[in-house]
């Protein structure tokens, strides 16, 4: 029998997974990294962190399935979407990778719409600016970082980081390169109009595939580090979002997918590529070829719980939390929970919206916060869905 594995590089952790040929988890493993923000509205990890984990990951799930390398078949990546790796002339990293929940770059998504014309630009490329988004990263690198940005050589997003390391070549999923702002959306390929305009140099992006299309092999350097074989097959992938898709069977317009973790997002598939006239839904390309799918992203959805449990209950149980919550009523007496932490994207596009509680009485106690926390990202997903 063979198997595959699977890698997510998520904000939280990276992940492997082994499945057989019939789809029966047969090992996985998550080892965690931090996050760091400098300054207010930033969001940064160190990409060697993601791999460190991703080393970690691999060697378990090949020690816990107690599988001969050679018996995996083939190598899947997905992982948290937008985020900026830059690399230099020797491929090391340049600086820390800016993440798709940064929220500095709102000068530079002003220059963009100005630039292109938000019309034009949601037409080419399915999507208005978002300072999440890896595009505007990027010129705030320029305009912050001149000296960083002199030295840049190669663009990735941090799955293809990972890839990068297994291989020693450069690739990206069409998927994941929807989110750069940088990709036609029509054509599934970089925009090259797009690209000019913005002086961003094309050579700096890798070529882009379709999701199940073969990208490159597990190197010899890389087998060494993993205990993968080398030259095990490794295909495009997809995105976060759009991976998961694929695996709840979210392939075809009238199935739809959500998913609650650090953000929130509902996931419509569409055969063909549609966008909203005012780009507060994202549209991409799917991981699935010949399909695109549209996307409302709130930015802390288990997010505004992990917050809220770590700052007034990190010595209680989430499963105690919820219990207390389910004994309140719908509408938490009156207590509401804007779940805006860091900004919102889906449908405010507002990287200065803040979260806040209002409401609050002296008969108001944790279960009521808690369940308001819970209430206030359902609407958000509400938000979404509306569109």
């Amino acid at each position: 029998m063979k198997y595959l594995l699977g890698i997510d590089v998520s904000t939280t952790a990276s992940k492997a997974l082994i499945i057989d040929e019939n789809g029966s988890v047969t090992a996985a493993q998550s080892t965690p990294h931090k996050i760091s923000s400098p300054h207010p509205l930033w969001s940064e990890q160190n990409p060697e962190d993601w791999w460190a984990a991703a080393v970690k990951s691999i060697h378990s799930v090949l020690s816990q399935s107690g599988l001969d390398p050679s018996h995996i078949a083939g190598i899947g990546l997905t992982g948290q979407m937008h985020g900026l790796v830059v690399l230099g002339d020797d491929s090391r990293v340049l600086r820390p990778a800016i993440l798709w929940n940064d929220q500095r770059a709102s000068n530079e998504c002003e220059f963009i719409r100005n630039t292109i014309g938000l019309e034009r630009l949601i037409s080419r490329t399915g999507n208005d600016a978002f300072a999440g988004f890896t595009a505007p990263k990027l010129l705030w690198v320029k305009n912050n970082e001149p000296d960083v940005y002199a030295k840049v050589r190669h663009v990735l997003l941090p799955k293809d980081y990972i890839r990068f390391k297994l291989t020693g070549e450069f690739a990206t999923d069409k998927s994941g390169a929807g989110g750069t702002l940088l990709l036609d959306l029509q054509t599934r390929d970089w925009a090259s109009d797009v690209l000019a305009e913005l002086d961003i140099n094309p050579e700096w992006l890798p070529p882009t595939f379709e999701g199940p299309s073969i990208t490159s092999a597990v190197s010899s350097v890389a087998s060494a580090a993993t205990g993968l074989m080398e030259g095990t097959q490794i295909v495009g992938g997809g995105g976060d979002q759009a991976a998961q898709a694929v695996g709840v069977g979210a392939v075809q317009p009238d199935i739809w997918g959500m998913t609650i973790g650090t953000s929130g997002v509902v996931f419509a598939p569409c055969d063909s590529p549609l966008t909203e006239a005012r780009g507060r839904v994202h549209a991409f390309p799917h991981a699935m070829p010949e399909m695109w799918h549209m996307m409302g992203v709130m930015l802390s959805a288990a997010g505004s719980l992990a917050w809220y449990h770590d700052l007034f209950a990190p010595q209680t149980d989430f499963d105690d939390l919820l219990v207390e919550a389910d004994r309140v009523d719908p509408g938490s007496d009156g207590a509401l929970f804007q779940p805006y932490l860091t900004g919102e994207r889906t449908p405010h596009g507002d990287p200065y919206l803040r979260a806040s509680f209002a409401g609050l009485t002296s008969r108001h106690s944790r279960k009521h916060l808690t369940r308001a926390v819970l209430e206030g990202v359902a609407f958000g997903l509400r938000d979404n869905y509306r569109l």
